[in-house]
């Protein structure tokens, strides 16, 4: 087993554009052939759009694109200039009148950390998607849809860290598996590996780290807005080739991944989300791939988490390392 970059797992183009300044932004997948994909949403929250053709007893069984961005239900516009984008250069489903481009997107809430009045939107969706096709810059960091992205703020923004967008993927033999995980959760970041907290709710004074989980133990009170700032949001990517359930089950499986490296995770005020994807032809055991999947996963959150940068006031874990 290798490591390998994430764009280099399949026919998928990936680009990725942001306001950096109103800290927001989206990542834009991109399969010109067209994608067999499966969606697992966990989360109690979700913004997206176009979930249901993902569900296996639907017709489609293919889709063209997945957005993933900022900006919650607002951010969801983002997909009309990814479809106007590829409506112009002739890939979608034919109808016989109309291509239709099939495109599903899910967002995170990043309206509180910088201009809440701006959000991702058909032009934002347009420039990611053009930038995906003719001039692929996936990077990992406070990037694309990772702009905005924070954790650790169930006691409020004032006591939250910055996180961003993360990949990772591997290789066994002629098998590849990759993630990108935009890391936007209300809980903490743990090590996979050694299962240490890396980043996730500030202390008092903003120096280290504390539990979640145990704050939550000693505020146990009815909380009826927990800041509506959460949902991590991610792409699975394999080169095996599965069909709509089979993709649902292992995006089941890599929500594993997402449970080994955020506590808490899946709660009410999350919209996590979970997007499978296969763009190849090799035969594998789909068991394996889901459990590699959910591996890759946690990798990538934990690239995400340690590729951020501190910014809009919100210290990265790099700045507490200091």
């Amino acid at each position: 087993m290798r490591e390998i970059p994430v764009i280099d797992v399949g026919s998928v183009c990936i680009g990725q554009t942001e306001n950096a300044e109103a800290a927001t932004g989206c990542t834009v997948f991109i399969a010109p052939d067209g994608m067999r994909a499966g969606l697992d949403v966990r989360g109690g929250g979700p913004a997206s759009r176009e979930s249901q053709l993902l569900n296996p007893l639907m017709a489609a069984r293919q889709i063209h694109a997945i957005v993933l961005a900022g900006g919650s239900a607002y951010g969801l516009g983002a997909a009309n200039g990814v479809m106007q984008y590829l409506e112009e250069h002739g890939i979608g489903y034919d109808t016989g009148y109309a291509l239709v481009p099939l495109v599903a997107q899910s967002d995170i809430y990043d309206l509180s950390v910088g201009d809440a009045s701006v959000r991702p939107d058909a032009a934002m969706g347009y420039e990611a998607a053009c930038l995906a096709m003719e001039a692929p810059n996936y990077k990992d960091g406070n990037f694309g849809a990772g702009c905005g992205a924070t954790v650790g703020k169930f006691a409020g923004m004032d006591y939250c860290m910055k996180s961003g967008i993360g990949s990772f993927a591997i290789q066994i033999g002629e098998l590849k598996i990759g993630a990108v995980v935009v890391v936007n959760a209300l809980g903490d970041i743990y090590d996979w590996r050694t299962g240490t907290q890396i980043a996730g709710m500030l202390n008092e004074d903003r120096t280290g780290l504390r539990s979640t989980s145990e704050y939550m133990r000693g505020n146990y009170a009815v909380v009826e807005n927990k800041f509506t700032g959460n949902t991590t949001i991610c792409v699975v990517l394999t080169n095996a080739r599965f069909e709509k359930a089979q993709l649902c089950k292992i995006a089941g499986m890599a929500h594993d991944g997402y449970a080994r490296s955020i506590n808490p995770v899946h709660t009410s005020a999350d919209g996590d989300s979970i997007y499978a994807v296969s763009v190849g032809e090799i035969e594998a055991d789909q068991d394996l791939v889901g459990t590699l999947a959910a591996e890759v996963v946690s990798e990538a959150i934990t690239r995400a988490v340690k590729s951020a940068d501190g910014a809009y006031g919100f210290p990265a874990m790099s700045d507490l390392q200091k």
